[in-house]
């Protein structure tokens, strides 16, 4: 192709003209090693990927470039279009190399206020981009005087106590009037909800709105509906459900209409003409309920379908339904400031999972196997008489080759279709989620068999819906699975709230496994949004005095955990999640939100200990699960509880004092890092001996001596060689719980025992990672034992086969073994630091951080370690491998070799 066929094939596309002059450079000088030109991103806003009703006026921007190596930004420029008709606004260049959540340069958006944004960044070789590609951010209901709509629901007489209450559908006919310039619909519930109108589903989210603090905080979603306006008649329709509202929620017999006794729509759609002026449709008491086709729905129980009733109701969203036999709707006021949009994604489907088999049990019972323990729901396609039922029973596991149902305790965890007749049909749960791999069906009628093998049958994975931003992948095909079982883990317990187990009565928001895997799940999804969101309800729940509860949002129980006690690794999701948020995606406002709440919890704990700055009274779970801990006592661990809540209280404390230096409050930053010393000075005073040998001499002890810092360096040695001994005394097998898993690993490699690290890491006899993983687990489980070695299931009353705390280790994998960690917050700096070792040849990860993807990777040959560093524009890099000194680089693609003998300087090798 000649240059004047280049200009004119590209003349009229959509090619830019940076790429359009590369092109033609490349052609003119086909021998000249061109550099890479300047592109960027679209912009992003705040921690959203939809930035359709933000509930921010001013929402900070952010963007990533790519770039030739070394390239450095010097300055960026904004453009901005706030309405159809005007011409872009721009703004003075801004002198900054920064290039996430930079300040709205304009003035706030008022509610319901709609930008076009473009960005275009400057370098210090003076070579500038292109204007990015335009993104758009739309405001929400930013006012509490935005809202007309009422809480309306069904009008009937429910027995408040029973788990049988039948559901409603509402309706509303409306007529548009001219044409439509633009159309939004404003929804939120007391339940959950589905929104159809014109017979067509709004959205594609599911279990909206979510769980919150519902009385302080009730998320509300927005919803671009233009295009589902017709002229002339419309109509509304919701579908309701009792989800974490009404529904039954807690351990055993559980607790019901904790948040209230009604099921409620609150929806505002506005629609805005051509002509610039707007028509309300709001909920209200003209609007009309019916009982639903879903008979009854629960997060525990499942949910029961009756397709009879929704043949009677066969157009029920769509304009000109007969609705004259319908109930009146009673409406009630919400405190509309009460209100909020969401900072995350909501949950969706995100995969579809076929069976692998189709079972027959010792029993004579038909069970589909899935090949994958998950969370989600079964979809069906079905063909049968009126009134056929077919019951979905699921389960995490077999035990005498049949489906094991012990572990959900009181969770039915069934759904039931009763067929319409009369052809094909097809059904979905909508208002309930399981956890699952296996799934009995009972009353299919026709062949199983080959309906399951047509697709007929099918898992569908629900979560909430966050980017993938991590990747490891190794030599050892067994860490590769655990790894892989860590991903599926999250996903099955990140749906909606951060969750413990996604399958029995329980499902509640626990703080200290959050608190020990937040790191890990940052470097594998963005969860930068669904966790300060998060964040923010366990301020709310927090209580009064500093007390953090066991679990956000509070539910009550029967024992135990009612009423709320302050104890340590938990109550310090307050302190040490919010940091690790912001070490992981940059951004100073999390702690800012989150000051009070982490200085609260910090001061009640000075108080508990009081002078001596031991935390050595009260309630604790302390190494929570250790595997020597009995089945029905699992806050019995090897390590002393105390030992474990003074030195979070030291790390805590030294936490908050970091946030207050971060956030410019110099006098806290003094004060509370003269309490972490005072409370480091007690631990070691208390619990370790001039030796360095523990009181507690536990592998939880020693790791949180050493990776909470509480020893110094001439202490640190001889800690690290004793738990190097308990590591080899126990068999190079897992001694640990919630609180010493996650650090183990670190602890040893940090003081030079990176072969007992791996020896615990590639260890397949229980108690162990790998061990799961041998018995075909395709999840984390909440005991190291879950499954015994007979096939048996563990007979603790909390058996989870989908528990992601222990899977912490992921972290170590990522920062550790591959190499890839944040040096400054938001990855502004990478450590690429890889530790080979346990026989692996060859490891790797990737992550995508807030500049971009930066990615290592390794490989072990012929005695030589060879080590390939990406780092994205805007970042820079520090590469340290051992025995070497560290190698500073810029952004780009860099390879290194060194001799793999212990020894040895890294040798700079130019890429290919």
């Amino acid at each position: 192709m000649n240059v004047f066929a280049t200009v004119n094939e590209y003349a009229d596309s959509d090619v830019k003209l940076w790429e359009l002059s590369y092109r033609v450079t490349a052609l003119l000088l086909p021998d000249r090693e061109l550099p890479l030109p300047i592109s960027v991103t679209a912009p992003t806003f705040e921690h959203v990927r939809e930035a359709l009703g933000i509930g921010v006026a001013a929402p900070r921007i952010s963007w990533k470039t790519a770039a030739p190596d070394g390239w450095t930004q010097a300055s960026y420029e904004l453009r901005i279009i706030r309405g159809a008709e005007e011409a872009p606004r721009g703004f003075d260049p801004v002198t900054s190399s920064e290039s996430v959540l930079v300040p709205w340069p304009d003035d706030p958006l008022p509610s319901r206020g709609r930008a076009a944004v473009q960005v275009r960044v400057t370098g210090a070789d003076g070579a500038a981009s292109d204007w990015s590609e335009p993104a758009v951010v739309e405001a929400g209901l930013l006012e509490p005087s935005d809202w007309a709509a009422l809480a309306v629901g069904a009008s009937w007489e429910e027995d408040p106590a029973s788990d049988e209450r039948h559901p409603s559908i509402l309706r509303r006919e409306f007529e548009a009037r001219g044409e439509v310039a633009a159309a939004r619909l404003y929804v939120t519930a007391h339940g959950l909800y589905e929104i159809e109108l014109n017979g067509r589903r709004v959205g594609d989210d599911a279990m909206s709105p979510g769980w919150t603090p519902y009385r302080s905080r009730l998320r509300y979603r927005t919803y671009d509906v233009t295009e589902q306006i017709a002229d002339g008649s419309n109509a509304i329709g919701a579908w309701l459900g009792d989800g974490w509202y009404r529904g039954r929620l807690g351990w055993y017999r559980g607790f019901r209409n904790l948040y209230g006794h009604d099921l409620s729509l609150l929806a505002q759609l506005e629609i805005r003409y051509a002509d610039g002026t707007v028509d309300v449709v709001a909920t209200d008491d003209s609007w009309r309920a019916a009982p639903s086709p879903i008979v009854r729905s629960g997060n525990y129980d499942g949910e029961v379908y009756d397709a009879r009733i929704a043949a009677a109701l066969n157009g029920w969203s769509r304009p000109g339904f007969d609705d004259s036999d319908w109930h009146r709707v009673v409406a009630a006021h919400r405190d509309p400031a009460t209100l909020v949009a969401p900072e995350g994604p909501p949950v969706r489907c995100t995969q579809e999972v076929a069976p692998v088999a189709v079972l027959t049990t010792p029993s004579g019972a038909r069970v589909l196997d899935f090949g994958q323990n998950l969370v989600g729901r079964v979809r069906i396609r079905v063909s049968g008489s009126a009134g056929d039922h077919v019951v979905l029973r699921t389960a995490e596991v077999l035990q005498d080759g049949e489906i094991y149902t012990r572990p959900l305790r009181t969770a039915k965890s069934t759904d039931e279709y009763l067929l319409a007749g009369g052809g094909l049909e097809e059904w979905e749960p909508r208002f309930t989620f399981h956890g699952f791999r296996y799934v009995e069906v009972t009353g299919w009628p026709g062949d199983l068999d080959a309906a399951a093998a047509s697709g007929d049958l099918v898992a569908r994975v629900y979560h909430t819906d966050m980017e993938r931003t991590g990747w490891f992948s190794c030599s050892d095909p067994l860490v590769e699975r655990l790894h892989e079982n860590v991903v599926w883990s999250m996903r099955g317990n990140f749906l909606d709230i951060p969750t413990d187990c996604p399958q029995r009565d329980e499902r509640v928001g626990w703080t200290g496994d959050i608190q020990v895997f937040a790191s890990t799940a940052s470097f594998l999804y963005d969860v930068s949004g669904m966790l300060s969101s998060w964040l923010k309800d366990l301020a709310i729940e927090q209580l009064p005095d500093g007390t953090v509860p066991w679990y956000v949002p509070v539910i009550p129980a029967h024992r135990m955990w009612t009423p709320i006690r302050p104890g340590a690794a938990w109550g310090d999701a307050a302190t040490l999640t919010p940091w690790d948020l912001y070490e992981r995606f940059g951004d100073p406002r999390i702690l800012e939100t989150q000051y009070e709440s982490a200085r609260k919890w910090v001061e009640l704990v000075e108080r508990l200990a009081g002078p001596d700055r031991l935390w050595n009274e009260g309630f604790q779970l302390g190494d929570w699960l250790d595997p020597s801990a009995p089945p029905d006592d699992p806050a019995d661990a090897r390590a002393d509880r105390y030992l474990v809540a003074t030195a979070y209280f030291a790390r805590s404390s030294e936490r908050l004092a970091r946030m207050a230096e971060v956030l410019g409050r110099h006098e806290d930053a003094a004060r509370f890092g003269r309490l972490a010393a005072e409370v480091r000075r007690a631990f070691l005073d208390a619990y370790v001996g001039e030796d360095g040998r523990m009181t507690s001499d536990a592998q939880t002890a020693y790791s949180l001596a050493i990776a909470f810092d509480l020893v110094g360096d001439d202490l640190r040695e001889a800690a690290g060689v004793r738990l190097a001994e308990l590591v080899e005394e126990a068999g190079h097998r897992i001694a640990t719980g919630f609180v010493g898993t996650p650090l183990v690993c670190d602890a040893l490699t940090a003081t030079g025992h990176p072969d007992a690290a791996y020896s615990l890491l590639l260890q397949e006899d229980a108690p162990s990672w790998l061990y799961a993983v041998r018995q075909g687990g395709t999840t984390i489980w909440e005991r190291w034992d879950s499954l015994l070695p007979d096939g048996t299931v563990n007979p603790g009353k909390m058996t989870s086969f989908n528990h992601y705390a222990l899977g912490a280790v992921a972290d170590w994998l990522h920062r550790v073994v591959a190499g890839l960690a944040p040096a400054s917050p938001g990855y502004r700096s990478i450590r690429f630091a890889p530790r080979p070792g346990g026989g692996l040849t060859h490891a790797s990860a990737e992550h995508e951080t807030p500049y971009g993807r930066a990615a290592v990777a390794w490989r072990l040959e012929d005695g030589t370690l060879s080590v390939e560093v990406t780092v994205p524009t805007g970042s820079g890099g520090m590469v340290e491998l051992p025995g070497s000194e560290p190698v500073i680089v810029g952004s780009g693609t860099h390879t290194f070799e060194a001799a793999w003998a212990g020894e040895g300087r890294p040798v700079p090798m130019a890429r290919p």
